[in-house]
């Protein structure tokens, strides 16, 4: 086998259609458009979700809510996920970084502290906001707590 030798497998390689070269290409005349109408012309292009004049489905369906700009969405972490970090990394603080370094929360996240599960460590706890139910648990068991 040399290189020169080399083809690709039969029927694997198409010639594209060729359009608008004549009645005799087959392809002439309309060149494929059809007959008339905005989409046989040249330069023709339709808006996005245009429905031919029909009222667009955007617009059709009901709106209703709304969404503040001003909201803040917080990442919930329970003092039981607080537990298990103090335990599995032997940590007696646990800050916003630390939460980020073992993949709990990304850097862009808003943290808050909730009560759930039983907390027996004494933690010293960074975090944007905690419920009060976090804050007695923690101060309870001799813990402190800070607010970013």
């Amino acid at each position: 086998m040399k290189l020169h030798t080399l083809k690709p497998a039969e029927g694997s390689v198409k010639s594209r259609k060729r359009i608008g070269r004549g009645t005799g290409s087959g392809r002439g005349g309309t060149s494929t458009r059809g007959h008339k109408g905005a989409k046989s012309r040249s330069g023709y292009k339709s808006k996005l979700g245009f429905e031919g004049g029909q009222m667009p489905l955007q617009r059709r369906v009901p709106k209703f809510g709304f969404n503040s700009l001003n909201k803040v969405v917080y990442k919930p972490i329970n003092l039981n996920v607080l537990q298990e970090l103090a335990t599995q990394y032997n940590l007696d603080t646990i800050s916003f970084d630390s939460l980020v370094e073992h993949g709990l929360v990304s850097k862009k996240d808003l943290v808050k502290v909730l009560g759930r599960g039983e907390l027996t460590a004494k933690l010293n706890v960074s975090a944007h906001s905690f419920s009060a139910s976090a804050v007695e648990a923690i101060e309870k068991v001799g813990g402190t707590v800070n607010k970013l």
